[in-house]
């Protein structure tokens, strides 16, 4: 899933080139990054990306290996149970027992060898129990506001014999992203996971959820796939996506659904929303300073600078700062104010400044 927008990461982060195309801590980009995540477990030609139609070309670009084709782009955006959605009835097309990794394309995750063995932990659990939903949880390491929550439930046993790279619990509760006071409960409990966002699954498996609990998505995604290969499908998918009611997939399914199963991530994981969780991928110097690009900092702590090897940034003075240098536009921030960020994107589109946007 690669449809975001990244407006918390303005300016680096465009409508035209949004996060996942970016390359924020040097090597590849976010989204090519995911998908090399895979290696061998998923080829090209069994790979898709769902984004927004703008962002079709710049992502065939950054990966050549796939037929432009599997690369599909929404007219507009609908959150993630029509997404998902519309790729599981995309693969059952082609193969009727297809079993779906789903991720999003913005994730920070090492090291890729834990990732592939827990993806194939989680396969062989929903190819045992074909009923079963399947997602990951991380072990928190504070109390996070941010992040969504898993609260866990009994033990679950796995296969005998197999490589079980985590443990395995029945969910016993999905938890939105909390206030400070009760994230500080969660992560005192030992009780709830971080909420990773990636699933494993039938692709089968979920369309009967989804029919289930939002049978009015299904409805639209059905007459889009009863047009593919037909003259009118661009029209059609068109006009059926846009009339599909928003929903994410934990709203939409995984609230209501059972048996899901988490399992305990064995690899690290951060979600990149903001600019502070740069500092988290990227690690900090002896005075709490991230620093991407030429920087020369005095008296300066707590502060986060991104900018380019061309552009030098001085900062005398400063301390709990975000500031990011782009050829256009520069961001100079309270990093305790960062989800305000948001306020520029909108700020600017009301002026109608969208050359910036």
């Amino acid at each position: 899933m690669a449809g975001g927008t990244g407006t918390r990461f303005w300016p680096l982060s465009r409508a035209a080139r949004p996060k996942q195309l970016l390359d924020l801590t040097g090597g590849r980009t976010m989204l090519q990054a995911t998908v090399d995540r895979l290696g061998d477990l998923a080829r090209p030609e069994r790979t898709w990306i769902i984004t927004n139609r703008s962002l079709v070309q710049p992502i065939a670009e950054q990966l050549p290996q796939l037929d432009r084709k599997r690369i599909i782009g929404e007219p507009c955006k609908r959150d993630t149970a029509p997404a998902i959605g519309l790729a599981a009835s995309l693969l059952l097309a082609e193969d009727a027992d297809a079993i779906m990794v789903v991720m999003p394309a913005d994730h920070v995750i090492e090291p890729s060898e834990a990732f592939q063995a827990a993806i194939q932990q989680a396969v062989a659990l929903v190819e045992r129990e074909p009923r079963t939903l399947v997602t990951f949880g991380i072990k928190p390491t504070y109390a996070a506001e941010s992040f969504g929550y898993i609260e866990k439930g009994q033990p679950r046993s796995q296969a005998p014999g197999a490589r079980n790279h985590g443990p395995a619990f029945e969910v016993k509760k999905f938890r939105e992203k909390p206030a400070r006071s009760v994230a500080e409960e969660y992560f005192a409990s030992g009780g709830f996971y971080w909420n990773s966002g990636i699933f494993v699954w039938k692709a089968r498996t979920i369309l009967v959820a989804l029919e289930k609990y939002e049978p009015a998505i299904c409805d639209h995604l059905e007459v889009i796939q009863n047009h593919v290969g037909k003259a009118e499908f661009a029209d059609v998918f068109d006009r059926e996506l846009t009339a599909i009611r928003g929903k994410s997939i934990d709203f939409a399914v995984m609230e209501h659904y059972q048996p899901v199963v988490v399992i305990e991530a064995p690899f690290t994981w951060d979600d990149v929303g903001s600019w502070q969780a740069l500092a988290r991928s990227v690690g900090t110097d002896a005075a709490d300073n991230t620093v991407v690009g030429r920087h020369l900092g005095i008296r300066t702590s707590g502060s986060i600078v991104r900018t380019g090897d061309e552009h030098l940034i001085v900062t005398l003075g400063v301390k709990d700062t975000i500031v990011v240098h782009t050829p256009d536009a520069t961001l100079v921030a309270d990093k305790n104010q960062e989800e305000a960020i948001r306020e520029v994107v909108k700020a600017l589109e009301e002026r109608g400044w969208k050359e910036y946007l």
